[in-house]
């Protein structure tokens, strides 16, 4: 599928290289500062070049996430920030609140702006609106559907890029304006410190019954009458395309290395290509999630989507490949237990997707042998004749 960009999370340098190496074309992450993912490890000034370097030295692009919806107090400190991301050379920055937009392009007029979801656009009038003020790239709200975007596309200049997600969790609130978090926990999610209270157990109490609760009955883990079930949308890719859509986005900045890389991979084959689209909605099982739903994207009256249960996954991350293999061994890091015997199979932007190592006995940098890899992060030095690339992943299947 020619001409789509496929937009991944980096809550961290490890995973915005994670991210590049399983096929991203841009990656979004945020400064210390200004964006909504407080918590997500983010990346300091130093880092923001080194990383804006390694993406252009792959012909790779950065856009910087500045989308909190800002108070007063918000804006110190933000005029230096704009010239230091301008200097390095960021690709975009994106934006969700319209004062932000405007000092952003008093600051640097020049700079590629993108308008958040948390904007929540809906309609070809705000878009026109948003374009006579110099933007270049609308996310859409999630609760568009296909048919809405084809008609808004056709009433904007062609100029304006339209990027939408297609992968990853959604909120209970309106594109992600929520105020729970800031109720319950004084931590305010518009602002980057949402405390994902959506998705702690509730029961309800009658009004005339003081004291007693009521749980409602949904699994044996609890109930989660406010959460939601993750978006995917692998199945329908080539349809956003013809609706105009050019950057697909996946969500998940707090997200593991692992799930970026099976996320990424599955998207980018099926960008590629890919025709086996059952496999690849069995990889996307294989990394943590909710149950699946297709979101507000064909306009689902049963609202199935906004009830689910607790994240499920059939494989686990048990070790990265540190250097590519030779001589008949694969330098490995240990990440989840793992011994003789058992079998792993490789996740890989190569050949060897999808190929299975049997564990035969390994040897650690003293040159002793191991059969129990249980030491975390232990480095070892597993036998096999598969050709394994720095960055592979070894998984293996639950049981």
């Amino acid at each position: 599928m020619k001409n789509i960009e496929l937009l991944a999370p980096a809550g961290t340098y490890e995973k915005m290289v994670t991210a590049f190496k399983f096929g991203a074309d841009a990656v979004y992450f945020a400064g210390k500062k200004f964006g909504l993912r407080a918590f997500a490890g983010n990346f300091d000034d130093n880092e923001i070049e080194t990383a804006v370097n390694y993406a252009h030295e792959r012909g790779k692009k950065v856009f910087i996430t500045i989308n909190i919806l800002a108070h007063e107090e918000d804006f110190e400190g933000l005029e230096d920030y704009l010239l230091y991301l301008q200097k390095v050379g960021v690709d975009a920055v994106i934006v969700a609140d319209i004062g932000v937009l405007a000092f952003v392009k008093k600051v640097v007029p020049n700079m590629e702006v993108h308008i958040s979801t948390q904007a929540n656009v809906l309609n070809s009038y705000s878009i026109n609106l948003l374009a006579s003020l110099g933007v270049k790239r609308i996310i859409l709200a999630r609760e568009l559907s296909i048919e809405e975007i084809k008609k808004i596309r056709k009433k904007i200049p062609e100029h304006i890029d339209l990027e939408c997600f297609v992968h990853g969790a959604m909120c209970i609130s309106y594109s992600g304006r929520c105020l729970l978090s800031n109720y319950l926990a004084n931590r305010d999610s518009n602002r980057g410190a949402c405390v994902q209270a959506c998705r702690w157990q509730y029961c309800i109490t009658e009004k005339n019954r003081e004291g007693e609760q009521y749980e409602i009955q949904e699994d044996n883990r609890g109930t989660y009458i406010l959460n939601s079930k993750d978006l995917c949308l692998i199945e329908h890719l080539e349809e956003l395309k013809d609706a105009g859509v050019c950057s697909f986005k996946i969500e998940g900045r707090m997200k593991s290395e692992y799930y970026v890389a099976t996320v990424v991979n599955a998207y980018r084959r099926a960008l590629d290509g890919e025709k086996d689209i059952p496999m690849l909605k069995a990889e996307l099982e294989k990394c943590s999630h909710r149950l699946y739903t297709t979101g507000f994207m064909f306009n689902d009256d049963k609202k199935e989507h906004l009830e689910t249960s607790y994240p499920v996954q059939t494989s686990e991350f048990m070790a990265v490949v540190k250097e590519d293999a030779k001589d008949g061994f694969v330098k490995i890091e240990q990440r989840n237990r793992f011994k003789e015997g058992d079998i792993l199979e490789v996740l890989s932007e190569s050949d060897t997707f999808n190929k299975t190592i049997e564990v035969k006995p390994m040897k650690n940098d003293k040159g002793e042998t191991v059969v129990d890899a249980k030491r975390v992060q232990e480095l070892l030095y597993l036998p096999t004749t598969l050709s394994l690339k720095k960055d592979d992943i070894l998984r293996m299947a639950k049981e």
